[in-house]
């Protein structure tokens, strides 16, 4: 099509532009994130024919905090409203699109951020060719590699960090299992923690500046008080997925979860 709708950062999912698309496309199963088991490509039970939710403000309760968390950062109305033109009917075509364009409009929210940092030429570069591997269409976006695109945006984020750690780095706990874990003594300023495990981790009043979160898992993670506006390649679903309040600090480019809130 030639274009695309995703928009500078942030860069937020538009459910009405699209077709439900995260509540047909993903698979999940009974877990503490979803009450019930759904196959992939099937709709869940809750969808209304209008595209709605019909337990949309009551998800949590329900026991779908996963559904809560999850976002497709604009891929869904991209794929309906660019790639298929505005189609007002699902097929196994979009599903497919989707597949694709979600992790590549996930890369292009990290690389907002990225652009505003000392490695914000390369960034910009990056994020203008993925930019035009967005706007591609079905077919074309069939043959895309997207862990080749992941790759060359981790390496630019390794630049990120190491640019922002330099000479004062913190510990090095990526992909550190800390599921529960009493972090409220440890000083954590520019650690890496990318893909780090810290379900349920206390981290009330830590100071996480300069801290890189990149895929870490926080679900459950008790962020009240933290500092987290100096945190790098931290995303929205992550805030969502912790437990925070009004005295935690959050990026400037992203907003306190409305669930932080009594």
């Amino acid at each position: 099509m030639g274009t695309s709708i995703t928009g500078s950062a942030p860069r937020a999912a538009d459910c009405s532009r699209c077709l439900a698309l995260c509540c047909v496309v993903p698979a999940f199963a009974a877990s503490a994130d979803f009450a019930i088991d759904k196959p992939a490509h099937t709709p869940c039970p809750h969808l209304g024919a209008d595209h709605a939710c019909r337990i949309h403000d009551r998800l949590r309760e329900r026991g779908f905090p996963g559904c809560v968390v999850f976002d497709c950062f604009g891929a869904g109305q991209q794929v309906v409203q660019v790639t298929f033109g505005g189609s007002a009917r699902r097929t196994s075509a979009m599903f497919a699109a989707l597949d694709v364009l979600r992790p590549l409009h996930e890369v292009l929210a990290l690389l907002d951020e990225a652009a505003r940092s000392s490695a914000g030429h390369d960034a910009r570069d990056l994020r203008a060719r993925v930019e035009e591997m967005v706007a591609r269409d079905a077919e074309a976006l069939a043959d895309l590699d997207v862990g080749a695109v992941r790759r060359e945006a981790g390496a630019l984020f390794d630049e990120l960090v190491a640019v922002a750690h330099a000479g004062a780095p913190g510990p090095d706990l990526r992909g550190v299992d800390l599921v529960g874990a009493d972090l409220r003594r440890r000083d954590l300023r520019a650690a890496r923690l990318r893909g780090a495990l810290l379900v349920g981790a206390d981290l009330r009043g830590v100071d996480l500046d300069r801290a890189e979160l990149l895929g870490a898992d926080l679900r459950g993670a008790d962020v009240r008080g933290a500092r987290l506006a100096g945190a790098l390649l931290l995303t929205a679903p992550q805030l969502t997925a912790a437990r925070g309040d009004a005295t935690t600090t959050v990026p400037a480019h992203l907003d306190r979860p409305t669930h932080w809130f009594p």
